[in-house]
């Protein structure tokens, strides 16, 4: 017995779009729609073979799951709220799976993606806090993971006092494209 024309396109609706969103579904991640920005800017911009996103933040169904300055514990103030440098990084990963969605959003398919060029990690931290490299790892080690050899890239990670809506970290990203 098949399956009805209803039932197929279901099934295809749910199905990942490209090899990049099927690795992405195997390490359990969908590609979400794009975070609608919180400001006058737009989520990303084609310029040339380039994709330029905007700061990306952890946002899981259009929400921040957690904000505050990223502390291993013995900085800053007790009163402050904190997000440990392990849940950064994984707020990091997040960051890369919303620019992803902002350059799917420009050129319809991730698969056209040749190279991931730069990544620019923020971090929310004290200024005593030194393991900004370490929270942006989440966001590299993803595009690695999803992108193979493409997702290798140049990469700052920069410490600032404090982030759009209080979130513990933003990511931006250039991606060249076929």
């Amino acid at each position: 017995m098949g399956t009805t024309p209803a039932e197929a396109q279901s099934s295809a609706a749910t199905a990942p779009a490209s090899a990049v969103e099927q690795r992405l579904a195997e390490l359990g991640i969908t590609l979400p729609e794009v975070a609608a920005p919180v400001a006058s800017y737009v989520p990303a911009v084609v310029s040339g073979s380039h994709v330029y996103t905007s700061g990306q933040l952890p946002f899981i169904n259009g929400k921040l799951e957690a904000t505050g300055k990223v502390s291993a514990g013995t900085e800053g103030f007790a009163d402050e709220p904190t997000v440990s440098p392990e849940d950064a990084q994984k707020y990091a990963a997040v960051c890369a799976v919303n620019a992803l969605a902002a350059v799917k959003s420009v050129i319809g398919d991730l698969d056209r993606i040749t190279r991931i060029v730069k990544v620019v990690g923020f971090v929310s931290s004290d200024p005593s806090f030194t393991g900004q490299p370490a929270v942006v790892n989440g966001a590299s080690e993803l595009l690695g993971r999803v992108l193979g050899d493409a997702g290798q890239h140049a990469r700052s990670a920069v410490g600032v006092a404090v982030l759009p809506l209080d979130s513990p970290v933003e990511v931006e990203l250039i991606a060249e494209f076929s």
